[in-house]
Parts: C-alpha cells; structure tokens; sequence
C-alpha cells in the first residue's frame, strides 16, 4: 500500500488497540512510484501526530517513519529491529509515561472524534511541500508550528476530553480537571466558552454542568 494512504486513524487505530509503537515505512523521499509524492503526505500526517502525542503526554517516538527502496532489505531489518528495542525500552502505552489507562483511553478517544477536523487543518493549515525529512521536523518544531498547533488543535482537544466525560454524567469543575490533567482554572475558561455558545448547562444544586 502506498504510503499516500495513511490517515491519521490508521495510527490512531492501533494505539488505540493496544499496541505500544508504530513503524510506517515507505519508498524513498522523491522516488515515489506514482508520482503522487504520497510519502510526503505521510510524512506530514506523522509529524503531526507526534505533536499531538507529545500535547497529550505520550512519548512521540512511539511513532516513527522510515523511507527506503524495496531492494533494501537488509536497512529495514535493522530499522525495524532498532524501533523494536526503543519501544521495550519505553515500555508500556500510557503506563510507562505515569498515565493510567482511563485517562489514555479518554485522550486517545478525544482524538479519534477530531480526526475529520484534523484532516481538514492538516490540508489546509499546515501541509507544505518539504523537500527533505529534516525540512519537515524543522517546521514542525518551530514557533509557527506551535502557535498554529495552539490555535487550531490544542483547545479542541481539550474539549473533545470534557465532552466525553459529560456525557455519561454531569461533572463538577473540580471532577473535570482530574480526568483530564488541566488546571481548574483552565476547565472553567472551556466550560464558560462552551456555556456562553449554548453547549452545555449548568445545575447549580451540586455546582455541575453536562451537555445540553
């Protein structure tokens, strides 16, 4: 399969089902076969799913990309047997970065309901065409990288986390910051954002809000 058909929900998919690293390998940057440059697309796709990794408190290098010709064998072996060992060594999904498994399955579920809006801002926002792997990490560690990151990912995601726990109850404040490791004071900045839009509603007998 061309590596042009990656989706975001691939790799969500198997974190999702356990699997404690991905490895993606592909055809050599600028020898794609079908002239469609889809390991570029690919290599967007990760670098993006890393940041995303790295906000929610998962190691990025879980995740990893290699490219090479299908006469090289003998390089992915080793590629591949060195990803092994870095995943034994990191342990664990979760566990290992001091996250318990409700609060990765909550993280990684909240993801998994923006996956179309991600796509939708990685085609638009933050897709350029990189010549190298490094051109691409450079970008993605940038200043732009993180302020468009904030902008257009980093609150969602938080909501998506907030929604999800209203949804089988109402919750308090306090309740809300715990589940998902942000500060009260933060909480509270997307529940007014969120209640001033008509999303969700406040009962003041025991100081809780839910979705409306």
């Amino acid at each position: 399969m061309c590596t042009g058909r990656i989706d975001l929900a691939h790799v969500l998919k198997a974190f999702s089902s356990g699997v404690d690293g991905v490895f993606i390998g592909g055809c050599r940057l600028n020898e794609c076969n079908y002239t469609t440059q889809g390991n570029f697309h690919a290599l967007n796709l990760v670098f993006l799913f890393k940041k995303i990794m790295e906000h929610l408190g998962l190691n990025p290098e879980r995740l990893r990309i290699e490219f090479m010709s299908s006469g090289e064998g003998n390089i992915f072996a080793q590629v591949v047997d060195e990803f092994n060992k870095k995943v034994q060594e990191l342990g664990p999904l979760g566990k290992s970065e001091g996250m318990e498994e409700n609060s990765l399955r909550l993280k990684l579920k909240a993801v998994e309901r923006l996956v179309p809006y991600l796509r939708l801002v990685e085609g638009e926002r933050l897709r350029a065409h990189f010549k190298t792997m490094e051109e691409c990490e450079t970008f993605y560690s940038s200043e732009e990288a993180d302020e468009l990151f904030r902008a257009l990912i980093a609150d969602k995601l938080a909501l998506s986390q907030i929604f999800l726990l209203m949804q089988d109850k109402a919750r308090t404040t306090k309740e809300l910051a715990e589940l998902t490791g942000l500060s009260p004071s933060e909480i509270t900045r997307y529940l007014n954002s969120s209640a001033e839009q008509g999303l969700i509603k406040y009962t003041e007998s025991d100081r809780s809000f839910s979705a409306v």
